[in-house]
């Protein structure tokens, strides 16, 4: 009975204190805690340098040609603006196709149908197949298609 008073009886005891497990055969010391915390604390770091990198962070492409750089910005579908939540990207012509007037496109190795309201419907100024993906946590989805010339 006294060792319990002597322990603080009434008190609880903290989650990491070190006199929990003071006769216990297997000691839980706590020697994962700081690999655990540094190997989250990278896992983080990375997520967060990846979320961060925005489609021009330093301005460098608006300076190149302002009124291209415009215009993009400008660009929307029926799912609304397409460089507001997800970055563009090329495709090349082997990733793309149309059959019966609706298309789809190849995204990490995957075919995914584009939704008709995805389709940017005004010129392609750029000539090349552009694609606006949305990556979830319920898998890829289309913001923004713009089909190119398929040449």
């Amino acid at each position: 009975m006294s060792n319990w008073i002597d322990s603080g009886g009434h008190e609880p005891r903290q989650f990491g204190d070190a006199y929990a497990y003071q006769n216990d055969p297997h000691p839980r010391d706590g020697r994962w805690k700081v690999p655990l915390r540094l190997a989250c604390t990278a896992l983080l770091l990375t997520l967060a340098a990846q979320a961060s990198q925005a489609r021009d962070p330093d301005g460098r492409y608006a300076r190149e040609n302002p009124e291209l750089h415009k215009w993009f910005e400008s660009l929307r579908s029926g799912k609304g603006p397409c460089c507001s939540d997800a970055d563009g990207a090329a495709v090349s012509d082997v990733d793309w196709e149309t059959a019966n007037g609706h298309y789809r496109v190849r995204l990490d190795g995957e075919w995914i149908d584009v939704p008709d309201e995805a389709v940017i419907t005004e010129p392609n100024r750029i000539g090349r197949t552009m694609v606006w993906p949305i990556r979830g946590y319920l898998g890829v989805s289309i913001r923004c298609f713009m089909p190119g010339s398929m040449t």
